[in-house]
């Protein structure tokens, strides 16, 4: 359910039918099945989220964006604009500025200042995210163990129903 984790569309054979059951599933129906489940789907996500806004803590959302942005192509590109910049400046006398001659100890420093404080923030986003999939992960096996006690009530209903078309026959049988 989480985002990203769609499985590409397979046609089936527009005349394919329900094993066992000769229900014909033609592309209106199966069209109308994939929205109920998009649609199911949607609605456990935005549930998820609600849950997530309504306890996550200032804090919490503050290491999350910070997480998120320490893994994104943006960031990489400013950082290293920023990487290159520095040390252009340092190198060529061309500004008459060099505040970090080489071996660019002031860079060095900032730099792990910045790994010190970013790592166990996107730790604690991970942790966070870790916490949610679980959760997720509970709903899920909640749905799929509901939909197999439906399911084995349902075969346990069409056994009486077959034993009792069964007794019917052979009652009708008796009578010929």
């Amino acid at each position: 359910m989480a985002a990203g984790k769609e499985a590409p569309a397979v046609k089936p054979d527009p005349k394919a039918k329900i094993r066992g059951y000769g229900i014909e599933l033609n592309d209106e129906k199966l069209s109308r099945i994939d929205k109920i489940v998009e649609s199911y789907e949607r609605r456990v996500a935005a549930r998820l989220d609600e849950e997530y806004v309504l306890h996550a803590r200032r804090s919490d959302r503050i290491a999350d964006k910070v997480a998120a942005f320490g893994g994104s192509w943006t960031f990489i590109i400013i950082f290293a604009s920023f990487l290159f910049l520095w040390i252009l400046i340092n190198l060529l006398p061309v500004l008459g500025v060099q505040f970090d001659p080489k071996p660019f100890i002031l860079l060095n420093l900032i730099l792990s200042f910045i790994a010190a404080f970013q790592a166990p923030i996107i730790m604690m986003s991970q942790n966070r995210q870790a916490a949610r999939d679980k959760h997720e992960s509970i709903i899920d096996f909640a749905i799929n163990y509901k939909a197999e006690q439906e399911i084995d009530d349902l075969q346990k209903h069409l056994h009486r129903m077959e034993a009792e078309l069964k007794e019917m026959k052979e009652m009708l049988r008796e009578r010929e």
